[in-house]
C-alpha cells in the first residue's frame, strides 16, 4: 500500500498551522504526530519519508509489531491511546512519549516497570470534555496527580493531553482545549514544568493550534480513512 499524497498533505497541514499560529500570536513549534493505527507498517515509512518526526499508535501490541517491522526507520513512537496497568510493562521504555497517563496507579506501575536508570516521558490525560466514556483524570484531580508523580524517579511529566468532544461547532472543542491550557498554566504557576499540550485531531486540530497546542495527532487527514 502506498501513500503518494503524503508529502503534499503534510505540507498543507504545516502551512495551515503556521497561519493559525501567526493569527493568534503563537511562535512555538508544533509537532505533527502521524497516527498510523490500523494502517500497515509501510505507513510509518511513508510518513517519515514525507518529513514526519513522530508517529502515534493507540494500542501497545500493534505499535510493538510495527516497530519490529520497520526497525531501520528513525522516528519517535508515541502511545496516544488508553493504557491499562497490565500493559504498562510492555509500554514503558518503548515509546518516546506516552500521552495517556490518567491515574496514580498507572503512574506507579510505569515507574516500577521502567528500566533502572531510565526515565519515561509521559503526558497526563485530562478529561476536559466531561464525557464519561472518555479517559483522563478529572480536572479537579489533576493537581494531586501531578504532585504525586513529581516524586517518581523514573517518570517525567512533559505536559497534558486531552480529547475534545466531536462536534460541528468549533466552540465545543475550543472550550476543552482552552481548559487544558488553563490547567497547564495553573500547574506551571505551582512549579511544574509542562511544555507540551497534546490536543487536536484531524477534525479539530486547527482550533487546538489556535489555543496553543504543541502536539497535534493526525490520522485521517494524512493517511485517508482508517482501514477495517
Amino acid at each position: 500500500m502506498s501513500y503518494p499524497a503524503m508529502a503534499e498533505r503534510l505540507a498543507a497541514v504545516r502551512e495551515q498551522i503556521r497561519d493559525r499560529q501567526e493569527a493568534r500570536g503563537w511562535s512555538h513549534p508544533v509537532t505533527v504526530v502521524a497516527v498510523t493505527k490500523t494502517h500497515p507498517a509501510e505507513a510509518v515509512r511513508a510518513a517519515v519519508l514525507a518529513g514526519v518526526s513522530a508517529v502515534g499508535e493507540n494500542r501497545v501490541q500493534e505499535a510493538l509489531a510495527k516497530q519490529a517491522e520497520v526497525p531501520d526507520v528513525a522516528v519517535a513512537w508515541h502511545l496516544i491511546g488508553g493504557l491499562q496497568r497490565n500493559k504498562a510493562r510492555h509500554a514503558v521504555n518503548r515509546f518516546a512519549l506516552i500521552h495517556s497517563l490518567d491515574s496514580p496507579a498507572l503512574a506507579a506501575e510505569l515507574d516500577r516497570r521502567a528500566e533502572p536508570g531510565s526515565v519515561q516521558p509521559v503526558l497526563v490525560q485530562v478529561n476536559c470534555s466531561g464525557e464519561p466514556q472518555k479517559g483522563g483524570v478529572e480536572p479537579s484531580a489533576l493537581p494531586a496527580l501531578l504532585d504525586a508523580m513529581a516524586v517518581l524517579p523514573r517518570l517525567t511529566v512533559r505536559g497534558l493531553m486531552t480529547m475534545a468532544e466531536l462536534s460541528p461547532d468549533p466552540a465545543v472543542p475550543r472550550a476543552a482545549f482552552r481548559m487544558l491550557r488553563s490547567l497547564r498554566d495553573q500547574a506551571v504557576g505551582r512549579g511544574h514544568v509542562l511544555p507540551e499540550l497534546s490536543m487536536g485531531m484531524s477534525g479539530d486540530y486547527l482550533v487546538a493550534v489556535e489555543e496553543g497546542a504543541t502536539l497535534v495527532r493526525l490520522g485521517t487527514l494524512l493517511f485517508g480513512e482508517r482501514l477495517p
